[in-house]
């Protein structure tokens, strides 16, 4: 009897563990079937590539896809190679998103063919929308948009008439990123600043687009600053503030074929807001094309700066206006709203160097050369050379606006070069 008992407790022990293996064998064959379960997506297709519609997000406007795009960025980041994130065609909704490094691979790409689409509830926003923090060799590719959608929030913009503003989010951001290329895609309708670059360098924006209307607040097309070797290359800017601004710190830029309008031009500045600024130097803009703008080519200093700082090596060559504003503009009494706290006796920007080369066209204001510099800081050095702006309305006769500047000038109507 006891031993029939013991048989009866082995064989049904057998039969337990047959059938756990047979379990077991039958996980094994569905994981072959779809996929291991890892922690986060496997990559698809050659250089490992993430799908953001194979992670949840849903092409149609509505559907909020912040969760589907951080996790392609946390896998792609993580990979080793150079992976890419795949931004099918669609419409995206996403709120704020961070994109943080240093990754593991040798360069990471986002191939945008569709629409990102940022959210206008602003509760989603702790700062910007698209932020991307410490990466080195990054890539921005296609045809697709970042579309900050700011035209609903663009009434709640308060800081043309308040220094301490809210500020709404940018659309772009590059934080400390070397080595970036912003290629072929579109940049449009941004709450506040359409690109922001800071502390980066190496960074080369090409053949982008970015517009918005010329009444939109505050957005900017291109801002950048304490950032080196930046180059911005045959991109078409349209906005409601400066196309293309050069913050403090800002050295080694080149800009060339890139065409304005509309918007408040090309500009260096505002420098001297901030305490401890740094210096601009070695600027060039070459092959470009104003059109419409309210300015044209400007530097901009407050006459309150709160310390010192220089802006030098600047060259400015072969620029066409089309009927834009003050074409030629060095403000270092500039004081937007008249929100500044001084009468002018804490001028602290220098401002030398500066080279004007085959500048022509037509200025849709008379006065085609404004050299507004400091009484205790003079502009030094500026040189024109081939300057021939004519004003687009009465007589077409323009002038020139000058104080405190000294200018070499050679083929160069001397009325408007304010030549001594």
């Amino acid at each position: 009897m006891a031993l029939r008992n013991v048989a009866m407790r082995v064989l049904l022990l057998l039969v337990v563990v047959s059938a756990a293996y047979a379990a077991k064998g039958k996980e094994k064959k569905k994981e072959s079937a779809d996929g291991p379960a890892a922690s986060g997506p496997a990559a698809s297709g050659p250089g490992g590539e993430y799908d953001i519609t194979k992670l949840g997000a849903k092409p149609d406007g509505t559907t909020d896809c912040t969760e589907a795009v951080e996790e392609a960025w946390a896998s792609a980041c993580g990979s080793t190679g150079n992976p890419t994130i795949i931004i099918p065609k669609g419409d995206f909704l996403t709120g704020a998103l961070n994109f943080t490094g240093p990754c593991k691979g040798d360069g990471l790409t986002i191939k945008l063919e569709g629409n990102l689409l940022a959210s206008n509830d602003l509760a989603k926003f702790k700062s910007n929308w698209i932020e991307i923090m410490r990466v080195k060799k990054l890539s921005i590719t296609g045809k697709g948009n970042i579309d900050g959608q700011g035209k609903a929030v663009w009434t709640k913009n308060s800081c043309q008439k308040n220094y301490n503003c809210k500020i709404l989010p940018n659309s772009l951001v590059l934080d400390f990123c070397d080595d970036a290329l912003i290629e072929g895609i579109s940049i449009i309708n941004s709450k506040f600043f359409h690109m922001n670059i800071f502390q980066c360098k190496g960074v080369i924006v090409k053949d982008v687009k970015v517009s918005a209307p010329g009444d939109s607040p505050n957005t900017d097309g291109i801002h950048m600053g304490d950032s080196s070797n930046v180059s911005i290359i045959d991109t078409t800017i349209g906005v409601g503030d400066d196309c293309i601004s050069m913050g403090p710190g800002t050295t080694k830029v080149n800009i060339s074929g890139v065409t304005c309008g509309p918007g408040h031009g090309i500009s260096i500045g505002s420098l001297g807001r901030y305490k401890d600024e740094k210096d601009v130097t070695d600027i060039t803009v070459k092959n470009c094309v104003l059109k419409g703008s309210s300015n044209g080519l400007r530097i901009k200093s407050y006459e309150d700066a709160k310390s010192p700082l220089v802006a030098s090596k600047i060259t400015y060559e072969n620029v066409k206006m089309e009927d834009s504003g003050n074409p030629i503009i060095i403000d270092q009494k500039y004081c937007p709203n008249k929100l500044c706290t001084s009468k002018g006796d804490a001028d602290r920007v220098t401002v030398k160097d500066v080279t004007f080369k085959n500048i022509t066209g037509t200025s849709s204001t008379p006065e085609a050369v404004s050299l507004l510099c400091s009484e205790k800081k003079p502009c030094e050095g500026i040189t024109m050379s081939d300057v021939k702006i004519e004003y687009s309305g009465t007589n077409n006769k323009t002038m020139a606006v000058c104080s405190h500047v000294k200018v070499t000038a050679t083929g160069v109507d001397k009325a408007n070069t304010c030549a001594a």
